[in-house]
């Protein structure tokens, strides 16, 4: 692969926990993720997004880390990380590893001295204010996970910010030897041949250094593609003071210094109500990222409207940058696409083709998380057996994320669905009936199945140019049909025309003449037909029909 082999790549995320259990403890591991790499490697993808597996004490399952240079005993050691990662290359993939650098765990080492005392060596390696006269948090600022971002500590007599848990008190930025402890810390795994990182809540790295209050915000103004759900009082606020600071744009060149030494590629987490701008300058073209994603298309707003919007928007603010854009409609903090896009209506294979066929026709890279080449549901887990902070504050109008993090079925009639094979440790969350009947060994075996359209259409796209790499615009077509053209930079030359029906019902709709059927492309729910009027050829759609077209000039 050449030095850009991120543009364009698909990139498969993998949910350590729940992929593969190899030691029968009930929790996925590094060992078990590289006996599991042939299939990974089968789907055609590029990469691998593996997320944390640092050391940690896993109240928020790795997100808060302990120790950013060693692999937390649940996981295995940094021989089974080496061993994956030799493994991997070996199948011709990249391991992009996921690095939290906003905060840390409150049990880091870091965070220890640094509550110890207001005079220590760290004392402000963390946000630490002072109360208001009357005892209260300094601002109003709020955590993502319901109630005030600041907690008091009774050490300092100081509050804390903590943008996330209350465990996760968020690095101070501000603090010129912070950025070099972390860009440290980035070092190491670079040194150890990872190929790129996928950077968590990146545009939460700086705070407005005089902690002025977030604005209130009307829920109205919540676009839709909030980080979190309304009914959450972190979307009653305009976030314009607790993230997406000026400051990190240097922070990222530093950053993007480092990895170019190494050849590392960038993905940044972007949550933000206005996530286009932001990503449009943390992608920067050769300054900052290298890619960068939001939540625009994490939503169950499916509309051709909203999609069309969402990806024009990324487009209009990424062609003042030269930056770079990464897709996903599904991730480890969302309801599985399979459901979220059901709007409560019962599974659909030709749907769930669609969703996968919109994603990979879009500008930009794209990620998929693992079971969405199966077409996995969302899973429905008790409240009894919820592991999900987020989940359990929320219960029951949200009932967090571990529906979408449940074990990954590999065999129909194995012990766990083929997770693990320990028959005294359960699973940490439990195998979803609905999932056996998908297994990987069920799919493989049908050339009809979800996984083998998966594995067609991923490779497919590989041989097509300008899906990696082309131009995107938008020809208007009525509700509910969505039709985008991929074209070179000058829109001359050949075409590629794509267009989705995004409903349970059969639709039609004028294609330009000389367009003809995309060769060896596995979609099918449509056929054209020419027309006798001379406006062009009449495309016929089925429900949740997709069809590939191209065309040598311009129409």
């Amino acid at each position: 692969m050449s030095k850009d082999w991120w543009r364009g790549a698909v990139i498969y995320q993998i949910y350590p926990r729940s992929f593969m259990d190899s030691n029968g403890d009930g929790i996925g591991d590094l060992p078990g993720i590289t006996a599991r790499l042939d299939h990974v490697a089968a789907l055609g993808v590029e990469a691998v997004w593996i997320s944390p597996f640092f050391r940690s004490p896993m109240k928020d399952f790795g997100y808060d880390v302990a120790d950013y240079r060693d692999v937390d005993p649940i996981f295995g050691t940094l021989a089974d990380f080496d061993a994956l990662l030799a493994r991997a290359h070996a199948l011709g993939l990249k391991i992009i590893i996921d690095q939290v650098l906003s905060h840390t765990s409150d049990q880091h080492a870091w965070f220890r001295e640094s509550r110890a005392s207001r005079d220590n060596p760290r004392a402000d390696w963390y946000v630490w204010a002072d109360p208001r006269p009357d005892g209260t948090p300094p601002n109003n600022w709020l955590s993502v996970f319901g109630g005030s971002a600041w907690q008091w500590d009774s050490r300092r007599r100081q509050y804390y910010l903590h943008s996330f848990l209350t465990e996760q008190p968020d690095l101070n930025f501000h603090c010129p030897a912070v950025q070099d402890a972390l860009l440290g810390e980035v070092r190491f795994w670079c040194e150890r041949g990872v190929d790129g990182f996928r950077f968590d809540a990146c545009n939460h790295q700086f705070h407005d250094r005089q902690l002025r209050d977030n604005p209130p915000a009307a829920l109205a103004e919540i676009d839709g593609v909030s980080t979190v759900r309304p009914d959450n009082p972190y979307a009653m606020q305009r976030h314009l003071f607790d993230k997406s600071q000026s400051e990190n744009l240097a922070f990222l060149e530093r950053l993007r210094g480092l990895l170019d030494e190494f050849g590392a590629a960038a993905l940044g987490e972007v949550g933000d109500e206005n996530a286009p701008p932001v990503m449009a300058q943390y992608t920067e073209a050769g300054r900052r990222l290298h890619m960068a994603y939001s939540f625009s298309l994490l939503t169950s707003e499916r509309s051709a409207r909203h999609l069309r919007g969402q990806v024009q928007a990324l487009e209009e603010a990424l062609a003042a940058t030269g930056g770079w854009g990464c897709w996903a409609v599904s991730n480890h903090d969302v309801p599985r696409v399979a459901s979220r896009w059901s709007q409560g209506g019962a599974s659909d294979a030709a749907r769930d083709r669609l969703w996968l066929a919109l994603l990979l026709s879009l500008r930009g890279s794209a990620c998929l998380y693992q079971g969405e080449e199966l077409g996995l549901p969302e899973a429905d887990v008790p409240f009894e057996l919820l592991q999900d902070p987020y989940g359990r504050a929320f219960w029951p109008e949200f009932k967090g994320r571990d529906g979408c993090r449940t074990p990954m079925p590999w065999q129909t009639d194995g012990l766990h669905g083929g997770f693990s094979t320990g028959a005294s440790a359960p699973p940490w969350l439990p195998m979803f009936a609905q999932h056996l009947p998908l297994a990987v060994d069920a799919q493989s075996a049908d050339a009809q199945s979800m996984l083998a359209y998966s594995r067609a259409l991923i490779h497919w796209r590989r041989s097509q140019p300008l899906l990696r790499t082309g131009a995107l615009r938008f020809v208007d077509a009525p509700e509910p049909l969505l039709h985008l053209v991929r074209e070179d930079e000058q829109g001359q030359g050949s075409q590629l025309h794509a267009v989705f029906n995004l409903s349970d019902q059969p639709q039609t709709c004028l294609l330009p003449r000389a367009l003809q059927a995309a060769p060896a492309n596995p979609c099918t729910g449509a056929s054209l037909a020419v027309v006798a009027q001379p406006q062009g050829q009449l495309l016929q759609l089925a429900p949740w029909g997709v069809f590939f077209g191209t065309a040598e000039h311009k129409e």
